[in-house]
């Protein structure tokens, strides 16, 4: 995959392949999933970290055998586009038939504000619960502008007015006061813990029950699914 280092065009064919995205009419960038929207590489890889998944948001059914987790960044047009179109794949074909959950954790690093969007969602998910976390998640993303990257866009204003297209004036003023009494940041630094501990790259990065999906096609992503599932 190419991520944001530190992409995702669904392909209809058998050898889909995840994070292809049009970045130009002419040019189009293949992502798979080692590549990615870049950061200095600081970090080195632990595959041995145990990952504590409790008050994480999630997808799926909460008995699946295998875990997956996106690392992503509410700024990377990467993400946005893995958002659109691979997370609908993973959903179908993994999720659905209650193989495995996907968990999103935050790997905020490209802009200033995206630490601040991350937040918010955390608050979010805090205080409206997973449903609601997942709903404004995928708005953020739905309303995100590829161009803005490095312009300062999620503000306080702008994340409660597109918190409001989805929940109650008075669900609002739970998050937005969760929000500023900083109640989220915890769970947000457990998540970029993670980044640490892991070695994560880029964004998006994704693991199966801990170890880093190296992968090209869905087809690949299945096929270490089942193995995790075996405790491979």
């Amino acid at each position: 995959m190419a991520n944001q280092k530190k992409s995702s065009k669904t392909n209809s064919s058998a050898k889909f392949t995840f994070w292809m995205i049009g970045l130009v009419a002419v040019c189009i960038l293949a992502f798979i999933f080692l590549g990615h929207h870049s950061k200095p590489q600081e970090q080195t890889t632990s595959p041995s970290v145990k990952i504590n998944y409790s008050n994480e948001p999630f997808l799926g059914k909460e008995s699946a055998p295998v875990s997956i987790i996106e690392f992503g960044d509410y700024k990377c047009p990467l993400c946005k586009n893995f958002n659109a179109t691979v997370k609908p794949e993973i959903q179908k074909e993994l999720i659905d038939t209650g193989k495995a959950k996907l968990y999103f954790m935050n790997d905020s690093f490209i802009y200033k504000d995206s630490k601040r969007a991350a937040l918010f969602a955390e608050s979010v998910y805090q205080e409206l619960g997973n449903d609601t976390f997942w709903k404004f998640h995928d708005l953020l993303y739905q309303k995100q502008n590829p161009n803005d990257e490095k312009k300062d866009v999620f503000t306080e204003e702008y994340l409660t007015n597109t918190l409001k297209e989805i929940a109650s004036p008075a669900d609002v003023d739970k998050v937005v006061n969760n929000f500023k009494a900083n109640k989220s940041y915890d769970a947000w630094k457990k998540d970029m813990d993670y980044v640490d501990k892991l070695g994560v790259t880029g964004t998006p990065t994704l693991f199966v029950n801990g170890k880093e999906f190296t992968g090209k096609t869905m087809d690949d992503l299945k096929n270490m699914v089942d193995q995790a599932a075996k405790g491979k």
